[in-house]
């Protein structure tokens, strides 16, 4: 069974943010022995004076396979987790989709679109889980943040979107490295330029300070611009940039 399991608004100004805690809680799932999840991707949701959050309003998601006679004991353990882990004063959410039963993505899709521009109440968010069997749950607080739980998954679901958390360590005693290096380095699927185009693997690349993967196509996607030596004028391809990266 694949699953998307994502949570929102489980910190506070002082705790530990929301993507360290979903790394605890995929990490304890597998522990477990109830399945494998893979990395976690961060949705940026829409920023409004109408919607509360602690930084910049994103949430965290992650796939996994489990088992199907697993499947109530991880919504119950990650139900206790947070109401256990979640900081004071936050309003968490959290929401587990079975990819196998959701008889319509394209809803859950759009929801997840619609959280990036538009005010959500929980009223509709409720009624969308409902109407696709989609597990929705709030632990404590107002709860709010079950709307951005649920557009985290439906954003995932899209393959089109997020950044994945953390970033790379990278042998740094070269300033640039080939393509199929990077590639090795990075696990990532597949190194692209902004404008689309997929580069070769003898294609160099130099290494910015922080070297980050977001979600193309579903897969894990580290992308680069290209620049110009004023010197030589010589032109070569960087890694992006963090402001470079905030549109994902």
């Amino acid at each position: 069974m694949e699953i998307l399991l994502c949570i929102d608004d489980t910190d506070n100004i002082d705790s530990i943010g929301t993507g360290k805690l979903a790394a605890l809680l995929s990490d304890a799932l597998e522990n477990n022995g109830w399945g494998e999840f893979g990395p976690i991707t961060r949705h940026q949701l829409l920023v409004h004076q109408d919607i509360p959050y602690t930084s910049h309003n994103s949430s965290m998601c992650c796939t996994g396979k489990i088992k199907p006679e697993f499947f109530e004991m991880v919504i119950e353990f990650a139900q206790s987790f947070l109401r256990r882990e979640s900081a004071p004063g936050s309003d968490p959410g959290l929401c587990i989709v079975n990819r196998g039963l959701l008889s319509d993505p394209d809803a859950l899709i759009t929801f997840g679109k619609k959280a990036k521009t538009t005010v959500i109440t929980k009223e509709e968010a409720y009624q969308l889980a409902e109407r696709l069997a989609i597990h929705l749950s709030e632990h404590g607080g107002t709860g709010q943040g079950i709307i951005g739980a649920l557009a985290g998954c439906g954003l995932r679901l899209t393959g089109n979107d997020g950044r994945f958390r953390g970033h790379f360590q990278i042998d740094r005693r070269r300033e640039r490295i080939k393509v199929c290096e990077l590639m090795q380095q990075t696990g990532v699927d597949v190194v692209k330029s902004l404008d689309g185009r997929v580069l070769d693997n003898e294609e160099v690349v130099q290494i910015g300070e922080k070297v980050k993967a977001v979600l193309q196509d579903s897969k894990s996607t580290l992308l680069v611009f290209a620049e110009q030596e004023i010197r030589t004028g010589e032109r070569y391809w960087r890694t992006c940039t963090k402001q470079q990266l905030k549109i994902f």
